[in-house]
């Protein structure tokens, strides 16, 4: 798809930096600033480059001063806010456009100057490439002045003392971080110069709100009088990249090739699939594949690589990527359950997830279906036998099998389904006792690997589960399904989670309660943008997602918008409808906002969550795989049914 953005969607500075894009390099690296191509947050950066991928990121270019000298006249084209009553830099009023398709492409007019800017990311490997077209229709000669501001600390750290920055030949040395420059343009040394730099869109959620950036080098490139003249600039940390040109031209085809391999027809849909590459990244401890939670502040975590990848990776028909991402996390099996974050280095991953291991069979299910690759099902068969096992004796968290056949899980302070919150000593969302969709993905499994291997033993326990399903969590009189088996006021809430046991491939409940639940999800928690947390009838709802993380985490699942469920009620909604061609033109008029959501917050990506109440702006991580994945799921769908 293409995005564009003119003058009348930036009229002020704070419009024009509302929105931001994103690039990445399937390591882990990103580039993603304003769409007026300033840092509003710390972790913006014009290059986040990937040291071990993917999660060891530091920022080593931060953004990128511009400044246009016609005569006597100095124009900044760059935007950005400053702390410490410092003037902003206001080149948004000279934006008059931004166009998005395959790179961002900026054009500024000003007094007689065209400048057009467009910027990539090289694939696996941590360089960012920009290049200026400069057009100088006046009578005089004019100069564009780069200025690279550095960083070369740990993404989203914003520090506020000095360091050591140097330029040594054509290597900006930012303390123990080099970036290598390669330009046609004058390249001149400077003395080290730090700005102090305001953050607004970090301030209200309590981050920090101001940091410094440093300079040591300009780039100049001087245009004649009726000239046009083209800058070109590569930023790396290994000094050997492709030219300017080279970088472009590799994003453009890598990009069209991601949409004609998805063979999706729907414009929105090839646009997803195109979003959902930047969370597919290396690993480099496993030698393959993972999936990135979100921009700009997760790692890959297993619970969302588990929900991310059949979107992600099977509507998209990226099968080789799916069974390497499958691979990874059944290589890191232990005591039945796989690891919800892997950290780096010598430190072991942390177990604490009782759905991944669950959706984990999910995954091999699906992929085996789609792609035909029956053979992966020995491989696997081992750990996911492994899993069945550990959840009938016992493991860790308190994840056990109690005597009717459902899953428990939790204790203490774990909090170990998606809704995971702790504010100290307090668990806003405590879940512990038998969780809806964990039981939901219980059965599942059980049937999935009665399917693989033919054993009437989990057939007869699929049937103890189903059984004790259907009585302990049906309410008949709320026409919905309880969230939690757990002895508290908790268990009656009406969730979002309780769509899951719609939408597996093995489900427990009959027709007539699969419709129930999903008009009751749909009278309490649906809005077009994503799937509340919690009903708003209910006393402990937060309709408002902001303020300091502990204000921010008594509201995440509490009421709080999240997009990534809406794709389960979507898929939920088809199903009891019967898969019709009057269901799936429902469901293309209701996925109509979806676009306008492409537009907003992270330009063609889809984030975390919003508001409960109002979700008009998006919050917390700008573009999140889950988000994307599951949406791709509705439209692969809606193409089924449609033929």
């Amino acid at each position: 798809m293409r995005f564009i953005y003119g003058r009348q969607n930036m009229p002020t500075m704070a419009r024009a930096q509302e929105n931001c894009f994103l690039l990445t390099n399937g390591l882990g690296g990103y580039s993603s600033l304003s769409a007026a191509f300033s840092m509003t947050r710390a972790d913006h950066g014009l290059m986040v480059a990937s040291r071990t991928a993917p999660n060891d990121r530091v920022t080593l270019v931060a953004r990128l001063g511009e400044t246009l000298m016609c005569g006597n006249r100095r124009i900044s084209l760059s935007t950005q806010q400053f702390a410490a009553g410092k003037r902003p830099e206001a080149g948004w009023k000279h934006l008059s456009g931004l166009v998005v398709d395959d790179t961002p492409r900026w054009s500024y007019d000003v007094s007689g100057v065209r400048v057009i800017r467009e910027v990539a990311m090289a694939r696996g490997r941590n360089a960012v490439a920009v290049l200026y077209t400069i057009e100088n229709r006046t009578g005089e000669a004019c100069t564009l002045r780069i200025r690279p501001y550095v960083l070369g600390f740990e993404k989203g750290h914003a520090p506020v003392e000095p360091w050591t920055v140097r330029m040594d030949d054509r290597c900006l040395v930012t303390g123990e971080h080099r970036v290598y420059v390669d330009t046609n343009g004058t390249l001149r040394p400077e003395n080290a110069a730090f700005v102090m730099q305001y953050y607004a869109h970090d301030e209200p959620d309590g981050r920090p709100a101001k940091g410094l950036v440093a300079s040591v080098c300009s780039i100049d490139m001087k245009v004649g009088p009726g000239a046009m003249e083209t800058l070109r600039l590569v930023l790396s940390d290994d000094g050997g990249t492709p030219s300017a040109e080279e970088i472009l031209a590799e994003q453009k085809r890598y990009m069209q090739a991601l949409t004609c391999a998805a063979a999706l027809r729907d414009p929105v849909a090839r646009q997803l699939a195109c979003s959902a590459d930047a969370y597919i990244a290396r690993r480099d401890s496993t030698a393959g594949k993972t999936i990135l939670a979100g921009f700009p502040f997760f790692g890959d975590w297993g619970r969302d690589t588990m929900i991310a990848l059949p979107g992600c990776t099977l509507s998209t028909r990226r099968y080789e990527d799916a069974k390497s991402i499958l691979r990874t996390f059944l290589q890191y099996e232990k005591d039945g359950l796989v690891p919800n974050l892997f950290p780096e280095g010598t430190q072991e991953p942390m177990y604490n997830t009782v759905d991944a291991a669950l959706l984990l069979i999910n995954g091999v299910y699906l992929y085996v279906k789609q792609s035909g690759d029956g053979a992966f099902i020995q491989e696997a068969l081992p750990v996911l036998r492994n899993i069945v096992t550990a959840y009938q004796k016992g493991t860790h968290h308190g994840i056990r099998m109690d005597t009717d056949g459902l899953i428990c899980a939790g204790q203490g302070l774990d909090q170990v389904t998606w809704m995971d919150v702790r504010v100290g000593e307090i668990l806003p969302t405590p879940r512990h006792g038998k969780p809806v969709e964990i039981n939901a993905y219980w059965y599942n499994a059980l049937k999935i690997m009665e399917a693989f291997t033919g054993d009437a033993a989990y057939a007869q326990l699929a049937e103890q589960v189903k059984a004790s399903f259907l009585r302990a969590f049906w309410l008949p009189e709320k026409h919905c399904l309880r969230d939690v088996i757990s002895g508290t006021g908790a268990d009656e809430q009406i969730r979002c989670n309780q769509i899951w046991a719609v939408t597996m491939p093995f489900t427990m409940l009959s027709p007539e309660q699969e419709r129930a639940v999903v008009d009751t999800v749909y009278a309490h928690l649906y809005t077009p943008s994503g799937l509340r947390t919690l009903s708003p009838e209910d006393g402990q709802y937060h309709g408002v997602y902001k303020g300091p993380q502990a204000q921010r985490d008594m509201a995440y699942h509490q009421g709080t918008a999240w997009v990534f469920p809406l794709g389960a009620y979507y898929l939920a909604y088809l199903k009891t409808r019967g898969y019709t061609p009057e269901a799936a033109r429902a469901v293309r008029e209701a996925l109509l906002p979806v676009e306008a959501a492409l537009r907003e917050g992270c330009i063609g990506q889809l984030p975390e969550i919003y508001d409960g109440t109002v979700p008009s702006f998006s919050r917390g991580c700008f573009a999140q795989a889950w988000s994307v994945g599951e949406m791709l799921r509705v439209y692969e769908a809606l193409e089924d049914i449609e033929g």
